[in-house]
């Protein structure tokens, strides 16, 4: 494989995170009953959406395809998801299940720029990883 197409590979996979974070947060923000928390969800489901139009762009620029759907592994991470918080999860139950989810994003993007990438695809990644950053510090200010 040529070192383009790692590069859109490994960008594909920090796609996929996104997509599967949104999903995510879909599935939270619909349990959610406090209104300031619900906000504070559905503003960090708006960055992931940003993140995705960003890094597909890129990669489209780059002259790659954007992988645009969860496949298996998202799908069996959402049933994951629904089979841990139950039915009757409470607020705190699900700010934790959403703190474990970014930080799972956040060591993938890392992961992700620790590989050979270009220096553009380097700072897209890291932009990428910054804001999933700040994501993870507003949902331990809703604790």
């Amino acid at each position: 494989m040529s070192h383009h197409q790692e590069t859109i590979e490994s960008l594909n996979q920090l796609l996929q995170g996104e997509y599967m974070a949104v999903e995510s947060f879909n599935n939270f923000i619909s349990r959610l009953r406090d209104e300031k928390v619900r906000q504070t969800f559905m503003d960090i489901q708006k960055q992931h959406r940003k993140n995705i139009d960003r890094l597909a762009g890129y990669i489209q620029e780059i002259g790659g395809r954007p992988e645009e759907n969860l496949g298996l592994k998202g799908t069996m991470g959402e049933i994951k998801v629904n089979l841990d918080l139950g039915p009757d999860a409470d607020t705190s139950e699900i700010i934790k299940k959403a703190i474990e989810g970014e930080t799972r994003g956040v060591n993938m993007a890392e992961k992700v720029l620790r590989g050979d990438l270009d220096e553009k695809s380097r700072d897209v990644a890291g932009e990428i990883l910054h804001e999933d950053r700040k994501s993870i510090q507003k949902l331990e200010r809703l604790q």
